[in-house]
């Protein structure tokens, strides 16, 4: 073992870096002394301690999971060996009746359920939100109330891959968030996009199945650029709202913890004394609202395709807990449901901000962990229906799609109807629903009358009176067809407010997508269709695509000239920096490489030091542990460079081991791309010392925007933290359009 290495320093055992797989370090043979099963992490919590009825158990982490310091079966049996299976002899026949050899197999056969046919790729994390009271006018909800504190679970997802995709694909993305509040379970299931691709719910199959993966080939997994999702929205044009939100920035999000999320649909609240208003739901994060570029994002599905779970589980485990603002736009609940001409259980429009500003609500932090993927993140079953109190539904068709599919959903999927009985799923509030039996029932009823009205259980359970009830509101009368208001038939307003609305840079964005979606497309017709759709958006946006596509530039001309909202751009403003990751490219001065790895902890964000080659950096003084080699690094995985030197080629720079590193020069190739990308990216890079060689190497200009150079760590990473509040470095790479 070299000298200079110090394992409790390569570990970081202070806990300021994220990725340590379990609760104690490791021994490097195999442990023989027998002992009970380790803790789970510090960052790490389970499902709260509740019973299947929702009474307090008095349960911890430990109780629910496996106990005891040896082997068993599952029934508790011990056992010597579970390498082996019973057999007749050494080279004999293996024996049918090894019943550990058979339980072990079986249960394996079994371990897998039905994944979600949308959703299906998801990460999750436990949380508290605190009301603000600032909604006790609106609804009698008393989770909403000033300063109660609410527990949370809250599972993010991409909508179209299966479980094994990639997190960075360019997609809509869940945004799902159950309260387990006083008076029952209240899931507000929603996506970082506010709108939707249709209107009615009957239509969800379709868009699901044009948006899936080509039946024949099963190709392309967790894409929209394809033939028959182009198909679909081309001709569908209600779609063209979420569609034109999903080419643009939106659709590859930075992270989950830099998302905005949107009940999507209009709900109406319920106040105490029975008054009622409509509103939108709002997710703010106090992060920013930031994005991947799309080059990123293709790097990313290859050298990390878990990069948004690992961010999310990263981020708690360092410490830098993600942090929601909920919001509401609140409109009068009048009989037409419209606010400024807008109808509002059309869930394929939004009303702008400023024409009804969000108005906060509470205050959600994500603080722990899951233990397990499959109790929690796998077995999380939401509900629109599912709802307290104070909370009611709206006529929105999409939303009576809704309605209906979770519940039958769940069934299909987690064996029964008494999932909401799985821990994770549990209410923390007492539950005596005269529900009975069915698979999975983990309840033990008592009493002899599960109906009511009874005298033999003493008349239990007993009407509350301030229970939930649906709000009174009166429904016209009209003749019964399959029908749609006239309001819903603008298909074209909303997505043109969307374009205009956004940066020049932001517009690129879009034009580019656009560009690459179609020319995935192998029907030429589609591509035409799609193009006179965008006609109908605005003339630049038709133009560009159409040149990218090679294709005439259609008739046709925008409807209407809305006024922009700038609320639905993600440029110009500045954003706390907590909770980002900054690479630090080791050089010779390890001193400098420490005050900057220090200061970058002590502005609440993550460094990350880059090295030839891992363990701890030789030199005298305070070990410093390496989290990624010049190998391993790229520069998708950081917000920001800082380059501590020029290094020299390491001794693994060889072409025939890492294909990066088959061009030669003074400094490692590794680190010149992992420069070279980060400056394309329009990420802020600085350094100190030589650095400046490292620059050149890899072609940044002197001089160039959100380039910092100086004498000190400490003053270059000021500067560099300044940028990074606005994410990214756009005048870098100025817009054609502006």
């Amino acid at each position: 073992m070299p000298k200079n290495r110090n394992k409790a320093a390569d570990r970081d055992t202070q806990g300021k870096i994220p990725g340590r797989p379990g609760a104690e370090a490791p021994s490097l043979a195999e442990p023989v002394e027998p002992r009970d099963p380790l803790p789970p992490k510090p960052d790490q919590r389970g499902p709260g301690p509740f019973t299947p009825t929702g009474q307090p158990s008095g349960e911890t982490a430990q109780t629910r999971a496996q106990g005891g310091e040896f082997l068993t079966t599952a029934t508790g049996t011990r056992l010597p060996d579970t390498d082996h299976s019973l057999k007749a002899g050494p080279r004999g026949p293996t024996l049918l009746r090894d019943h550990h050899l058979r339980e072990k197999i079986t249960h394996f056969d079994h371990e897998r359920i039905p994944e979600r046919v949308v959703h299906a790729r998801g990460a999750a994390a436990h949380g508290i939100f605190r009301g603000y009271g600032t909604a006790a006018s609106l609804t009698r909800a008393a989770f909403l109330a000033k300063d109660v504190e609410t527990p949370v679970f809250v599972r993010f997802s991409t909508v179209l891959g299966s479980r094994g995709s990639a997190d960075t694909v360019r997609d809509t993305r869940g945004f799902a968030t159950k309260f387990y509040t006083s008076e029952g379970v209240f899931d507000l299931v929603g996506n970082n996009i506010p709108v939707f691709f249709i209107q009615d719910g009957i239509k969800f199959p379709d868009v699901i199945h044009a948006g899936k993966p080509h039946p024949d080939r099963e190709i392309p997994q967790a894409q929209s650029a394809h033939d028959t999702f182009w198909d679909f929205v081309s001709l569908h044009t209600e779609a063209t709202h979420h569609t034109i939100w999903n080419m643009s920035d939106r659709g590859i999000p930075r992270s989950y913890r830099m998302m905005e999320g949107f009940g999507v649909h209009t709900f109406r609240l319920v106040a105490e004394d029975g008054g009622t208003v409509l509103v939108k739901f709002h997710w703010k994060p106090k992060a920013g609202v930031h994005s991947l570029v799309w080059e990123e994002a293709q790097l990313l599905g290859g050298i990390d395709p878990d990069f948004h779970r690992r961010d999310l589980a990263d981020a708690i485990e360092a410490g830098g807990f993600p942090e929601w603002e909920l919001g509401v736009q609140v409109f009068p609940d009048s009989e037409e449901q419209t606010y400024e001409g807008i109808d509002l259980l059309d869930p394929t429009k939004i009303v702008p901000e400023e024409l009804a500003p969000v108005q906060p609500i509470g205050l959600m932090t994500l603080n722990a962990n899951p233990v397990n993927y499959f109790a929690e993140t796998e077995q999380v079953a939401f509900h629109v229906g599912h709802l307290v109190p104070g909370i009611d539904v709206t006529d929105d068709p999409l939303m009576a799609g809704r309605l209906f599919s979770y519940l039958d959903t769940q069934i299909t999927r987690l064996g029964g109807p008494n999932f909401d009985q799985l821990p994770i799923n549990r209410p923390h509030a007492p539950v005596n629903d005269m529900l009975r039996d069915g698979m999975h029932q983990s309840a033990v009823h008592a009493g002899a009358a599960p109906y009511r009205p009874n005298s033999l259980d003493g008349g239990c359970p007993f009407h509350a009176p301030d229970g939930y009830i649906e709000a009174p509101f009166p429904v016209e009368a009209g003749p019964r067809g399959r029908l749609a208001p006239a309001s819903f038939d603008d298909h074209f307003t909303q997505p043109r407010l969307f374009w205009l609305s956004l940066s020049p840079t932001e517009q690129e964005h879009v034009i580019a997508a656009y560009t690459f979606e179609l020319s995935k497309v192998y029907e030429q017709a589609i591509k035409e269709r799609q193009l006179l759709v965008l006609a109908r958006i605005d003339p630049v946006l038709c133009q560009e695509v159409a040149a990218g596509l090679g294709l005439p530039v259609p008739d046709g001309a925008p409807e209407g000239d809305p006024e922009p909202s700038p609320a639905l751009s993600q440029v110009g403003e500045s954003w706390p920096t907590a909770g980002r990751v900054i690479g630090i490219v080791a050089g010779d001065d390890l001193d400098a490489v420490r005050t900057a790895r220090q200061a970058v902890l002590e502005g609440g964000m993550v460094p990350l030091v880059i090295a030839p080659a891992g363990g701890v950096l030789p030199g005298e003084g305070e070990p410093v542990s390496v989290q990624r080699t010049f190998a391993a690094a790229r520069s998708v995985e950081f917000d920001a460079i800082l380059v501590a030197g020029a290094p020299e080629p390491a001794a693994d720079a060889q072409g025939v081991r890492d294909a990066k590193a088959g061009v030669g020069g003074a400094v490692d190739p590794r680190v010149v791309l992992l420069l070279g990308e980060a400056y394309r990216h329009a990420k802020p890079i600085g350094g100190w010392g030589d650095a400046q060689e490292v620059f050149d190497a890899a072609a940044i200009p002197a001089g160039a925007p959100g380039v910092v150079t100086g004498d000190a760590a400490a003053a270059v990473l000021e500067k560099v933290t300044d940028l990074l509040a606005r994410h990214r470095v756009w005048e870098r790479f100025p817009s054609t359009l502006g």
